[in-house]
This record gives structure tokens, sequence and C-alpha cells, in this order.
């Protein structure tokens, strides 16, 4: 069966983060993306990015080109924008990451912090229990080193409203799904 990595418009076989990761990883051995490249991964139009890294979401490009970071920030906040507003998500990314178009105050590199999310996603069945959530949480950062006190703690609470919202925007689609399977039942 195959899978969407979250935020991209990329198909992975089945469902396993890690092999995500390593498609990301591989996009990069040429060197960084330019825009075009980006557009295609995340289905953003160009001026979407453009005008993101103008309001300060992410790091200006280098030579109009975009690293594997500024990827995945792009993409964190694709896939999190169908159910959050973009103040919301600024907001939590700064978190932990403070001024997000300055990358020395981030507290994770958010190609981390992504491919820890695609690495939950992927185990998805285990997150709607929040119990079991939180046990799948811990196993994930349990090799997280801590730049400063108290970062763990930030990235769990941060990765926990990610998945949460990536959950309550997959529940609203096959919500959308199941009623138009019922209105089509019904005409």
């Amino acid at each position: 069966m195959s899978w969407t990595i979250p935020g991209t418009t990329l198909l992975l076989p089945e469902r396993d983060g890690g092999l995500a990761e390593s498609q990301f990883r591989a996009m990069f051995l040429p060197g960084e993306m330019a825009l075009s490249q980006v557009s295609a991964v995340t289905g953003l139009e160009s001026y979407t990015v453009q005008n993101w890294v103008k309001r300060g979401f992410l790091t200006k490009p280098q030579n109009k080109r975009y690293s594997l970071r500024q990827l995945c920030r792009i993409v964190n906040i694709n896939m999190l924008k169908s159910i959050l507003p973009l103040p919301d998500i600024c907001s939590l990314l700064g978190y932990v990451n403070g001024q997000l178009d300055d990358e020395s105050d981030d507290m994770i590199d958010d190609s981390d912090l992504y491919f820890m999310f695609v690495r939950l996603a992927a185990r998805s069945k285990a997150l709607y229990n929040a119990e079991s959530r939180e046990a799948v949480l811990e196993e994930e950062l349990a090799d997280y080193q801590e730049p400063i006190p108290g970062a763990k703690a930030r990235v769990k609470e941060v990765l926990r409203i990610m998945l949460t919202a990536w959950l309550a925007a997959r529940m609203a689609q096959e919500t959308e799904k199941m009623l138009k399977a019922l209105q089509e039942r019904n005409d």
C-alpha cells in the first residue's frame, strides 16, 4: 500500500518513516534544491514559498537554493496549514526554534523534527490512543540530546501538537469522504 509522505507530494510503497528520511536525504546528494524542485516536492506554488521567506517563516535561500533544513521547515508548515492558522504554526515552531528566520537559536534542526514526526506518523495506528501516543513519543525521543535543559520536553510537546493536528486533518478528510459517499447514496 502506498503512502504520501506528510506535507509532500511524494509517495512511498509502504508506511516507513526511515525510508522517507532516506528519500529526502537522497534528493540532496547533488546539492541544494531550486525553488521549482521545492514546489514539486511540496505541491506549493513558488510564490507561496517566496512569501513565507519574505514573512520570516524560514531563512532566506542561499543563491536561490534551499537546504534540507529549509525544505523540512516548508514541509512542516505545509503539513500543518490545513488544520492550523499560519500564526499558530509559527508560534508552535518558534517554541523550539526561536526566531524562525534565524537557525542559530534552534533547539532542534527542522529536518530532525520533521523526520521524527514522519517516523511517528508512520506508526499512526499507535497514535490515536493518548497513552500509546505518549509511549511512542518517549521512544522516538530516547536518543535526543538536549542542547539546553528543557529542550526535550519542548520538542516532545511540539511533536505531540503536530501529531494531533495531523491526525485531526486525516479525520476531517475521512469525514468528508464518508459524507460524500452518504450523499451519493441519497442521490
